[in-house]
């Protein structure tokens, strides 16, 4: 019997490659050819219906949503995971702590994807007080935007205030000089009160129009509408103006004890608690709603990755010859310029590399999406991975839509694959 080149007779080493090539087979030819098959049938698997599932995937809104995501994904995520990571590399190599910034950035990868998208489940939450997000969105936005006093707060139904458009509230007669105009209020938070004092009547005075603005409320009952009783708490800090032909004459702001003071100009004017007294408190940005929804989730993809692509990078980069770079130091180059006319084209095979292994990666994308979106908004940010495993195992099963959908994506991964392995194959023959 002749031999191989290898000195090996056939028969032996087709007898050690064929467990492999019938494992091979079993996990991975046989399903792909089964699901091009099953892609062929009707959800119940008895009728042939040719290429009718694949043209349902371009015709179903669900499916195209989830196509047009993935177009995202692919273009987003992998660029600018990759572009932090080509970032994170380049500044750390300088510095002494370089070491332990790298392994702070890397330390999500041994994060599993459900784990982080619980994590990031909490961190999008709406509430300030439990999402980090908007803990940090609300702080800087009321950093330059005052918060209203007393947000919610309106006065009783047969009060001589009435709502007059825009969250306002108006008297209805108007004021004199000389004279106290009173500005009761129901339904302020216990929040709002803390540390409020005792309301004060306010005296008449020549001249002015005085009043008081209070909470028309006393604890257990017992207290007269449109009086100050005792115990009954001043609204500090509110805005009064004084609105005569639509135009505001004058203004006041009410002190710790509720009283405020309108100057002679005010007399004939109708007194008005502006909407900003009484707007709801900021709660931020509704990160998984249906139009934020993709970007946050990319966002947590984007935290996990980055570190992969940094480490492999910074691989890149420490093999880069080092004279290069001081050569073109040497001659007059900025930092600028080295970095983008001498480091990035050195590290372009590297870069190459990360960027493809990341498309792939997000081709294939299902955790993060699946626990992250919430259920108003999955429909927004449905991927095709989601959609395959919903028309599969869902509600709604129909697996020759699913089948459709596998090989759609195993389509999709090919192209990649194929410029990845030429790739591969050049740079062997260098």
């Amino acid at each position: 019997m002749t031999k191989s080149v290898t000195g090996t007779r056939p028969w032996i080493a087709g007898a050690f490659l064929l467990p492999a090539l019938l494992l091979l087979g079993a996990l991975v030819v046989y399903p792909i050819g089964y699901s091009v098959w099953r892609s062929l049938f009707d959800a119940p698997g008895s009728g042939f219906v040719g290429l009718d599932n694949y043209a349902e995937l371009f015709s179903d809104d669900r499916i195209r949503t989830a196509l047009k995501n993935n177009i995202v994904w692919v273009v987003v995520a992998p660029t600018v995971a990759t572009a932090l990571g080509l970032i994170f590399a380049v500044l750390t190599e300088r510095v002494r702590w370089g070491t332990a910034f790298k392994l702070v950035v890397f330390m999500p990868m041994a994060i599993s994807m459900l784990a982080a998208g619980i994590i990031f489940r909490l961190v999008y939450e709406q509430d300030p007080e439990r999402g980090v997000a908007n803990a940090v969105w609300v702080g800087v936005h009321d950093t330059f935007a005052e918060p209203a006093p007393y947000p919610g707060a309106n006065p009783r139904p047969n009060a001589d205030l009435k709502a007059s458009g825009g969250g306002a509230f108006t008297t209805k007669t108007a004021a004199k000089t000389g004279t106290a105009v009173s500005l009761p209020l129901v339904a302020v938070q216990p929040d709002d009160l803390k540390g409020a004092q005792r309301a004060a009547a306010a005296k008449p005075r020549p001249g002015q129009i005085t009043g008081t603005a209070w909470l028309d409320f006393t604890r257990g009952g017992g207290g007269t509408p449109n009086r100050i009783d005792k115990q009954e708490k001043a609204l500090a800090g509110l805005t009064v103006e004084a609105v005569r032909g639509g135009k505001v004459v004058a203004t006041a702001t009410t002190g710790a004890d509720g009283t405020y003071a309108l100057p002679a100009r005010a007399d004939g004017a109708q007194l008005r608690l502006p909407a900003s007294n009484f707007a709801e408190a900021y709660n931020g940005v509704d990160w998984l709603g249906p139009a934020l929804v993709t970007p946050a989730i990319i966002g947590s993809y984007v935290w996990m990755w980055a570190g992969f692509a940094m480490v492999l990078i910074a691989a890149g980069l420490a093999s880069v010859p080092r004279e290069l770079l001081e050569a073109a130091r040497v001659d007059g180059a900025n930092e600028w310029q080295v970095f983008r006319r001498v480091t990035v084209p050195l590290l372009a095979p590297v870069l190459v590399v990360v960027l493809v292994t990341l498309m792939i990666n997000v081709l294939k994308i299902f955790d993060l999406v699946y626990i992250i979106a919430p259920g108003a908004s999955q429909d927004e940010a449905n991927v095709l991975a989601l959609q395959l495993y919903q028309s599969s195992f869902g509600t709604d099963v129909n697996q020759g839509i699913g089948s459709a959908i596998a090989v759609f994506l195993l389509l999709l991964v090919l192209p990649v694959m194929i410029v990845n392995l030429r790739r591969l194959r050049k740079e062997r023959q260098r």
